[in-house]
Formats: C-alpha cells, sequence, structure tokens
C-alpha cells in the first residue's frame, strides 16, 4: 500500500516541478517584452494560453528524462538537494537538446540558442528542486520496514479480579 501512496506523491510533485518550469519559460520567453515600456499591457489570456502550453510542452518532453533521474534516486536512497538540482539541469537540457537538430557527420547541434539552453537549463534546476521538496526529501522510504508495534500498556493491579 505504501507503494501506491509513494506513486501518487511522485506524480503531483512531477506535475508541481513541471508547472513551475513552465512558468519559468513563459516569464523568461516574455520577459523583453515585459520590460519594453512602450509596448504597454500584456494581455493577460495570452499569458494564461501561454503559460497552459508551456506546462503541457514541459509535461510531455520531461517525461521520460525526469522518471530516469526519479527511478535512479528512488532505487539508491538518494535524498540530497544537489542531486535533483544536478538532475533536473540534466533534464532541463535534454529537454531542450532533444529539439534541436543533430549534424551526424560533424557531431554538433545546429543552431543552439545559449539564452533558450540557459532558461531550459535554469527551469530544470527549479524544477529538480520543487520536486525535492515535495517528493525527494523521502525518496526510498517506501521500502523501510515499518517499526514494530509497541506492546499494550499493562492493566492495573486493581482490574484484574
Amino acid at each position: 500500500m505504501a507503494l501506491f501512496g509513494r506513486i501518487f506523491v511522485i506524480l503531483f510533485a512531477f506535475l508541481a516541478a513541471c508547472f513551475v518550469a513552465g512558468m519559468i519559460v513563459v516569464g523568461a520567453v516574455l520577459y523583453p517584452e515585459i520590460s519594453d515600456l512602450d509596448g504597454g499591457m500584456i494581455d493577460q489570456s495570452a499569458v494564461n494560453v501561454l503559460l497552459g502550453f508551456g506546462f503541457i510542452f514541459l509535461s510531455g518532453f520531461a517525461l521520460l528524462p525526469a522518471l530516469v533521474v526519479v527511478l535512479i534516486t528512488e532505487a539508491f536512497y538518494i535524498r540530497s538537494v544537489l542531486a535533483y538540482a544536478v538532475g533536473g539541469a540534466i533534464v532541463g537540457a535534454a529537454c531542450y537538446l532533444g529539439l534541436i537538430p543533430f549534424d551526424t557527420e560533424t557531431l554538433q547541434f545546429d543552431g543552439i540558442i545559449r539564452r533558450h539552453l540557459e532558461i531550459m537549463t535554469g527551469a530544470g534546476i527549479v524544477a529538480g528542486l520543487v520536486y525535492w521538496m515535495i517528493a525527494g526529501r523521502t525518496a526510498g522510504a517506501w521500502r523501510e520496514p515499518r517499526p514494530p508495534l509497541r506492546p499494550p500498556p499493562p492493566l492495573p493491579s486493581q482490574s484484574v479480579r
């Protein structure tokens, strides 16, 4: 039963981490428009649509790389915040590099935009920290045996007749 509860916590933590990473990506992409004083106000419904697409985009592309990080940390009881930050950075970079064409003759990625790579890596770090706060601090706890039950206290001496 503890395993089913743990899977629910992992899924909730993953969705929360993807939501935060989506907010970071959308905020970083919109920052040039927000900081421009001549542009006026940004339509709030457009921001909501972008945030929704950012969440869907990140949760879809980050699922398999994040699942590898989750399986490793659960299997080896890794509870370090640094491990989740580094794992998030790797997942964020992998999500970005997965969309960039790779030239097999020169063994290089074609068209990497450094700012976009930095945004995705930073969003991955923050997502890893959010995941750690929700589920990573107790990684592998479902495998630990439950403590034995204490025996009940003795009955008072007057009650036995």
